[in-house]
Formats: structure tokens, C-alpha cells, sequence
């Protein structure tokens, strides 16, 4: 079942109208409108430190109508993952230009035994679907990040996060989505465990892949085009 990201009480109901009101006012110029399913969630609390690092180098700004483009494409991808994954999270957060991207983690999907990078087929049955939702959306740019609990040393996490990455990307290029697609695949190690996480040594919540899609350049040329700016 897709599940929300743990939010405090007092913020439940800002956080539901927020994202059905204006779905990614946190987005900035990257926003759409209308995204709101179960799995869906807007990134209004702190910023994500990898989605804000990720994004084509496009050398100007970005004007509004362009990111309202790039916002609306990125809900479409939004909703078909929350409806087709079935155990996605699903968050719209921003990218280093300032628009709409997507991030996808997952329930008991892609999580990862004790020093392992091997897929369950629980995780390999919820990337066959996901890997219809990337053909679906060749022009978006993916970017597969991997991860470790606090066991073990550094190097032993570095690679094997890096491993559990590139397994991810290799079981959706068996699926037919193509190499291109990848544009950094990244092993984090241990230094980025997940919110409410972070004091815990052998912690199965940190032994995870995230995936991050976003607009490549040549998305943010067309929607400039289509936009007149």
C-alpha cells in the first residue's frame, strides 16, 4: 500500500490543502496543479540536498511559463507512478534550476539484505512496473541513488551502496529502459540515512535506492519553445 511520508499532526491538514491547492508551491517556477493522489506528497518540509544538486546545466534562467511546462509534465509522472507502483512514495520536490522533479523510494520494495545488493523479487516485480513509467517518459533524465545502514567502514559502504545502485539500474535497463536515460548513478554510502533514522547502526530502512527523475535539457528546450521564452 503506498504510504505518506511521516508528517506531524499539526501539519497534516496544511500539507493535504497545500498540495491540492497548489500542488509544489515549494517548487517555485516548477509548479503544476492537480497532482494529489494517496502515494503523492509535496516536499514542503526542509529541502531535499540531493533533488537540489540535480538538474541540466541550461545556462539562463527559467522563466515561469516554461517551469509551469516542466511542473505539469512532472505531476503526469507523479500520478502514473503513484498508480502504477505499487509500493512507490512518491514526493515532488526541485531540482538545482528551480523546477519540478520527481523522487521515488519505496516501501519493502527495494530494500536491501545485511551487506547485499541483490533484488527480492518483491523489488524486481515493483521496478518492472516502474520501468514502464520511465519509457513512458523518455524525455525525463533519472538519476539512482544507493545506500547503506551504519554498519561496516566507509569503504565497505561507499561500494557497496554504489552496488545496490547499480543493480536498480540494471534490472530497468532489462526492462527496456534505455542507458541514456541514467545520468548519474551514485553510491551515498551511509551519510544519508532517512529522517528518524540517523541514530540507529543496522537499520534496514537505510539499506535502500532512490530515484530522482527530472527534466533533461532537451525537456527545458522544448517547453521554452512551447512557452515563447
Amino acid at each position: 500500500m503506498k504510504h505518506l511520508k511521516s508528517i506531524t499532526a499539526g501539519l497534516c491538514m496544511l500539507t493535504l490543502v497545500g498540495c491540492a491547492t497548489k500542488q509544489g508551491t515549494y517548487a517555485g517556477i516548477g509548479a503544476g496543479g492537480g497532482a494529489v493522489l494517496g502515494g503523492i506528497i509535496g516536499n514542503i518540509i526542509g529541502k531535499d540536498s540531493k533533488a537540489t544538486a540535480i538538474g541540466a546545466a541550461i545556462g539562463a534562467a527559467v522563466g515561469s511559463g516554461t517551469g509551469a511546462i516542466i511542473g505539469h509534465h512532472m505531476d503526469k509522472v507523479a500520478r502514473e507512478t503513484a498508480a502504477q507502483v505499487q509500493n512507490a512514495k512518491v514526493e515532488e520536490v526541485t531540482d538545482a534550476n528551480g523546477l519540478k522533479m520527481v523522487k521515488v523510494s519505496f516501501d519493502s520494495g527495494i530494500l536491501f539484505a545485511l551487506n547485499s545488493s541483490t533484488l527480492s523479487n518483491a523489488s524486481k516485480n515493483d521496478l518492472a512496473q516502474f520501468a514502464n513509467v520511465l519509457k513512458n517518459n523518455s524525455d525525463c533524465s533519472v538519476n539512482v541513488y544507493g545506500h547503506t545502514d551504519k554498519t561496516g567502514t566507509d569503504e565497505i559502504n561507499n561500494r557497496l551502496s554504489l552496488q545496490r545502485a547499480q543493480s536498480v539500474v540494471n534490472y530497468l535497463q532489462s526492462n527496456g529502459v534505455p542507458s541514456t536515460q541514467f545520468k548519474d548513478i551514485k553510491g551515498m554510502g551511509s551519510k544519508d540515512p532517512v529522517a528518524g533514522h540517523e541514530n540507529t547502526i543496522e537499520d534496514e530502512a537505510n539499506r535502500r535506492v532512490e530515484i530522482y527523475i527530472y527534466a533533461s535539457e532537451n525537456m527545458i528546450n522544448a517547453a521554452k519553445k512551447q512557452a515563447g521564452e
